[in-house]
């Protein structure tokens, strides 16, 4: 057997050892064939390597004609993310962002540090601001797209979250009140990880069972923290049950159903949704198309139905017409979705019509 990098690792290749998380539950089987969607759940994982079984058949190298690497690229022209970089909105919205970060950081400090009281409606005046100045929900989602590897901060994390939350609300078609709440609530959501030690949360090789433990202590220390604060009780439960599946099978609670607060739902799926997304001290972020693919992968029953599909159906439509690699190393132009399999959208490249629900070896790498 060899031991391969997870980044290196190909569909078609045998797993060669029983991969096993961080609560020694396998995640993947000795003999299983890997694909793409395999490949990117040890990405998830944080799984570095595998061992490869390389007596089995392996895959062969796809035939393009040419090395993929040395594909021509045509006269080039900025991406759409890049020309949004080069804007007077986006750099207000990166300032802005900072600023807001900044704030939600000291603020956050102060109440953990020295029991501060905090007013939660003063944390949401910069976000809003944010999205008045963006004019639309899918220039927020834009602006965050653009933003993606210039900080993978915790508070960032939850500034994201809290715009994301803000966003699906809207889609949802909740009330103004509850747009702001579930904005609130991804502000506060994971504040529990201010007490998990900096060296576990910036740890760059796998956590060890002990570590994994803290981290996932961290929904039961946010209870902990926001409790007794003169706060909604939204706040308090998202805090605690962001983690909790729809489906009884997350923690710490084992709640499932309707037991489960809805602002926790729906932080639920904009919390993975995020951190797929972002880089990471392990991996690069995931390609949006991507990371809908592992939802449905990974089964949608366990998350609110109502929040996970109108999730899906909207985050990916904000990608068409935008530009994309896929997997086999063509450009193309994201023209309409696949209904149901939201990863799998009809593709235009050149004169052709890839339709990726149907040419299930191709996926979308990227998005540009």
């Amino acid at each position: 057997m060899t031991k391969i990098q997870t980044s290196k690792l190909r569909p078609g290749m045998i797993v060669g050892n029983d991969v096993l998380n961080y609560d020694n539950k396998t995640i993947i089987a000795k003999g299983t064939k890997l694909s793409q969607t395999l490949i990117t759940r040890l990405e998830l994982y944080g799984i570095l390597s595998i061992y490869v079984d390389e007596t089995a058949e392996q895959p062969v190298p796809e035939n393009t004609g040419m090395p993929a690497d040395s594909i021509p690229d045509d006269d080039y022209e900025p991406s759409h993310f890049e020309k949004i970089r080069e804007t007077e909105m986006f750099r207000e919205f990166q300032a802005d962002y900072e600023e807001g970060r900044k704030s939600l950081e000291f603020t956050v400090s102060e109440m953990v540090d020295k029991n501060v009281e905090i007013d939660p409606i003063l944390l949401l005046e910069k976000p809003l601001d944010m999205i008045a100045k963006a004019g639309s929900r899918v220039s927020v989602i834009d602006m965050l797209h653009a933003m993606r590897g210039f900080d993978d901060s915790t508070f960032a994390h939850c500034m994201n979250v809290s715009l994301l939350n803000y966003v699906v609300a809207g889609w949802l078609r909740w009330n103004k009140a509850d747009q702001e709440m579930a904005m609130m609530c991804g502000i506060l959501f994971d504040i529990g990880k201010m007490k998990v030690p900096r060296d576990i949360l910036n740890k760059t090789t796998p956590l060890t069972p002990d570590e994994m433990k803290e981290v996932r202590r961290h929904a039961e220390y946010g209870y902990q923290i926001l409790r007794d604060k003169h706060l909604p009780d939204h706040i308090k439960s998202t805090a605690i049950m962001h983690h909790e599946r729809y489906g009884g099978d997350g923690y710490p609670l084992k709640l499932s159903g309707d037991r489960l607060d809805v602002f926790a739902r729906l932080t639920a799926v904009t919390d993975v949704y995020d951190a797929m997304t972002s880089a990471r001290v392990y991996r690069a972020p995931l390609c949006p198309f991507r990371a809908v693919e592992v939802f449905e992968d990974e089964g949608l029953e366990r998350y609110d139905p109502d929040i996970i599909m109108t999730f899906l159906k909207n985050v990916t439509y904000t990608y068409i017409q935008n530009s994309c690699r896929l997997s086999d190393g063509r450009k193309g132009v994201v023209i309409m979705q696949n209904p149901g399999v939201y990863s799998r959208p009809v593709v235009k490249c050149g004169n052709d019509f890839v339709d990726l629900n149907k040419q299930r070896d191709l996926r979308i790498e990227e998005v540009f």
